[in-house]
């Protein structure tokens, strides 16, 4: 399902927060699950992967990840504050030390002039630290947007990492 480099820089990853006792929480929406798919892929990786939140509406996002309702109105689902407020949430409902999420444009439609395909903004919460997020532009069509997504947070993860 996923291609072998991939899979081998997911493994390192879980060995990496394994040895640091860490456990990781993902809530994602335009990757759909993907990042916790990639992650769970590789045997053994319950001691690391605490829980996954797929949240692709915004109701999604309000109801589960305790995201505002007023933060997507004035600045959109796909927006910094969002991806930030979806990593505090997931942190804050889990027992995971790290969250990562994803919310993006992958198309084919959805994109404006303002937030065009391939916009991915990546969150992360960890303990007390304020959120952070990742802005990027993927080109491509939506398969490749969201594997590019999904690269990238394990790229994050992988940068943030004791």
């Amino acid at each position: 399902m996923f291609p072998p480099q991939l899979l081998a820089e997911a493994a390192a990853l879980l060995e990496t927060y394994r040895r640091a006792g860490l456990r990781v929480v993902t809530a994602e929406s335009c990757t759909g699950g993907l990042i916790a798919a990639c992650l769970t892929e590789i045997a053994g990786s319950s001691d690391v992967v605490e829980r996954g939140f797929v949240t692709y509406s915004n109701e999604a996002k309000i109801e589960v990840l305790g995201v505002s309702a007023g933060l997507i109105e004035a600045h959109g689902a796909v927006s910094p504050e969002v991806a930030e407020a979806m990593a505090s949430g997931a942190l804050e409902r889990s027992r995971a030390q790290v969250a990562v999420s994803v919310t993006g444009i992958a198309g084919p439609g959805g994109a404006t002039a303002n937030k065009p395909l391939g916009l991915v903004y990546l969150g992360l919460a960890q303990g007390e630290a304020v959120p952070s997020h990742q802005r990027h532009l993927f080109p491509g069509a939506r398969s490749e947007v969201r594997l590019a997504s999904l690269n990238a947070a394990l790229a994050l993860l992988a940068d943030v990492a004791p």
